[in-house]
Formats: structure tokens, sequence, C-alpha cells
């Protein structure tokens, strides 16, 4: 491809991933030894709070009574739609058995995990949205017990919408910490807590890679870096609508990336010119946080044709990949790789970051190349399982033997040769591997 970068980003996503790592595993030690004790020392010096670090049924109904009816009602919509959304999800995926050979059945099950343990960031903003997307996905999966964990504002608590959210998806426990401590207090099983089976959950850079650093010990979604977008757009998009959403994603955080591909430079000229204004209007933090990712970490590339534009996606593997271009369903045909795709001016990432349904947490820094997003499947253990009649067995078991004796293994061929060995005692079986024909010879039972 030869691209033409009309705006290159001097910073990446990873530039300062790094320098965290050292910070988080000293924490993750700390609290891993230190216990609840340990995790109270780190929420006080980090979260500035000291009320309770589980909420009580008291608490939550008061935060509950602070929220107005309408965004009580909008919330609700939200849910619904992501339940929806999941249980469609959860149907897709069925319990089979096939049988392999005569008499012989092997089958697959799906298990959802026992405890699963959501994070819902509250820092800069409180993420009402991450609520309902973890929580309501891990209840439709059938996990028995679902802890909700955000962090805490000095003096004030987690955010009561969040709360409201959190409980009103199914949330058994809301827990009021937040980063590392937080993360680590569900792996561990601190405050009484079961140990969670699974992380989820958007965060900062501290909060990914405690997930990074703890993935083995517990099962976790994906490794989420700073959240990234990526618009594609023909000379018919509204220059407007494309730098409103190059926008209202870049106020994520100064470090989330956000590119323009276009084929039009008159479209791209434009959008590069409307940017700046759009983002001087934002409020303070938002101004802020967008100013940063678009100087630092903003792309505008030019390719030469549609086709172009679409590898050009491909490589990016974006988070979140928005169209803004004629003939929407070669484009969905085409592309390949994305944590989640947006086909029109009609929709856009905001609708799916809060209300439509599919799942807002979704794969970063270049993983949609191998990955999707956070789905009721994540919480659902794949299992398989068989069983067999004695007569059907026997083909199994030869081969069995066989591989196992040219793999050199001969304890996996033994098992196999004691139950030809009990079921079939008048029978006589070559149970030797062909790699030296020379050495063959005939077992008899």
């Amino acid at each position: 491809m030869t691209l033409e970068y009309l705006k290159k980003a001097t910073l990446t996503a990873k530039s300062d991933a790094s320098e965290v790592h050292e910070t988080v595993k000293t924490i993750l030690n700390d609290i891993s030894e230190g216990g609840d004790t340990k995790a109270m020392e780190y929420a006080s010096k980090f979260d500035r709070y000291d009320g309770n670090v589980l909420l009580t049924q008291t608490e939550i109904d008061a935060a509950i009574a602070l929220i107005p009816e309408k965004l009580k009602a909008d919330i609700r919509f939200a849910h619904d739609n992501v339940k929806r959304f999941a249980e469609t999800q959860k149907s897709t995926l069925s319990e089979v058995e096939m049988e392999i050979e005569p008499g012989f059945i092997a089958g697959q099950k799906a298990i959802p995990v026992d405890a699963a343990g959501c994070y819902v960031p509250g820092g800069r903003y409180s993420h009402i949205a991450s609520a309902i997307m973890t929580v309501t996905t891990a209840k439709v999966a059938g996990c028995r017990h679902i802890t909700a964990c955000s962090p805490p504002r000095p003096g004030v608590g987690v955010a009561p919408a969040i709360i409201y959210a959190a409980h009103i998806c199914g949330a058994d426990k809301i827990m009021a910490m937040g980063g590392v401590q937080g993360v680590a207090a569900m792996t561990f099983g601190l405050f009484g807590l079961p140990k969670a089976n699974i992380l989820v959950g958007p965060g900062n850079q501290f909060v990914a890679e405690a997930k990074r650093i703890l993935f083995g010990r517990v099962g976790i979604d994906m490794i989420a870096g700073p959240t990234d977008s990526l618009i594609l757009a023909d000379n018919t998009a509204d220059a407007y609508i494309v730098a409103t959403d190059l926008v209202s994603q870049a106020e994520h955080g100064y470090n989330s990336p956000v590119w323009l591909v276009t084929d039009d430079r008159a479209l791209a000229e434009k959008v590069m010119e409307i940017v700046p204004a759009l983002i001087e209007d934002l409020p303070e933090l938002n101004r802020d946080n967008a100013f940063a990712a678009w100087r630092d970490y903003a792309e505008v590339i030019l390719c030469a044709d549609r086709e172009e534009m679409a590898a050009c996606s491909d490589d990016y593997a974006p988070e979140h990949l928005t169209v803004q271009a004629e003939d929407l369903d070669w484009w969905l045909e085409r592309l390949t790789c994305y944590g989640s795709l947006f086909l029109g001016e009609e929709t856009t990432v905001s609708y799916g970051d809060k209300a439509t349904g599919t799942n807002h947490v979704l794969p970063t820094s270049g993983a949609a190349s191998y990955t999707g997003g956070l789905s009721v499947h994540k919480y659902m253990k794949i299992v398989t399982w068989q069983r067999t009649t004695r007569t059907a067995s026997k083909r199994v078991a030869e081969a069995t033997a066989r591989i196992s004796r040219l793999e050199g293994m001969e304890g996996h061929a033994r098992a196999a040769d004691v139950r030809l060995a009990k079921y079939f005692p008048d029978e006589t079986f070559d149970l030797t591997a062909d790699a030296d024909k020379d050495a063959r010879s005939t077992t008899t039972f």
C-alpha cells in the first residue's frame, strides 16, 4: 500500500506501557501477601476513601434514591437491549453430541464459570454503561456469583448511577475499591468474596497491566489498552459528522488513538479543519483529553481507493470501526479485523458504547486481528465429553495404541491394550507402530 499520511501520530498506545509494569507487580505482590489489610492500605492511598468496601443493601437503596427516574429509565432501556442481545448470543451456543463411530458418542457442553469479577471504571468518568455491559452478560451466562467493582470518589463513594446499574443488572456484591487493589481483591477472594474465575471490564493502564499479570491465575476477557477508533469515509461522508465522531472518541483519554482513512483529500482536509474547534468547545476535562489524543495519537490517512482503505483498516485492526461510505454491504463483506463495526452515518460508536445492546468491552491495540470483544460466551467454558460401548471402542482402542507407540508414549498405549484384552479376550490385535516394520510383532491376548 502507498498510504499518504496527512497527519501522523507521534506516539502510540504502547508508548508508556513499560513504566506501569513494576508498579502494578509490586502492588499485586503486597496484596497477595497482606490480604484485606494491605488492600485497604492501597485503597486509602489511591482511592482516598474510608467507607464500606462491600456496599450494604441500605447503602445501595440510598444511592438508588438519588437517581432521577428519567435516568433510571434510560439505564433500564440499555440494560434490556444488552440483556436481549446477550440472550441471543447464548442461544447460538448449542450443547451437541454426535456419533463418532457406531455406539461411540462425543459431545459438547457449555458451562458458565462460577464467579465473575466485573471492573467498572469510575475515575475520569462514571462508566455507567460498563456496569451494564459486564454484569448483564455475566448474569445471562449463568455465573453463580457476580462482583461489580468500581473506584469510589473521596468522601462520596461509588457513583449512584453505577450502583443502580450494577444492582438491576444482577450484581451479587458491589465493591467500592478501584485500580489494582480492586482487581486484586476480586482475584484473591478478599473481604469474604469468592475468588473470581474471570475478570472483565475496561480500565486504565494500571488495571490493564494487573489483568495481564494475573492472567493464568484467573481468566480475563482480554488485555485492553487505551480505546481506539477508526473511521472509513468516502466523498459521500459528512465532514462535520466524521469530525464529531472522531472527537467523541478522543475524549476517552489523552492516549486514545483516533484515525480517519479516506480516499478523498478534500474530505480529509475539511475534517482536519473542523476538529480543533469541536475539541475547544468541550468541557475542560474532555477538552484536555481530546486535545492531547488528537495532537499525539491521531492520524489522517489518504488511500488510492476503497480496497486500499479496507486493507489499511484491517492492518490497524481497530477496536471501533465506522464506515461512512457508499455500498455498506461491500464493506460488511470485505472488512475482517475490528472489535465492533458501525455501518453508515445513522449509527455511531457512542450508540454501541451506551445503549444498543452490542458490548462495548472490545479488543484494543490491534488485538481485533485475533479476538472479538466481551460476549456472553466469554463466561462460558466449552467442555467436551464422551462415552461408548465396549464394541464401539474397539477401533478407537486399536488406533490409540498404535499412534501412542509411534509417539513413544507406551503408557497411553497400554491404557488401550488393557481394554482390548478385557473386552475381546479371544481376538488378536496388531498394536505396534508402523514406523519400524521389521520390529513389528503381533500382540495376542
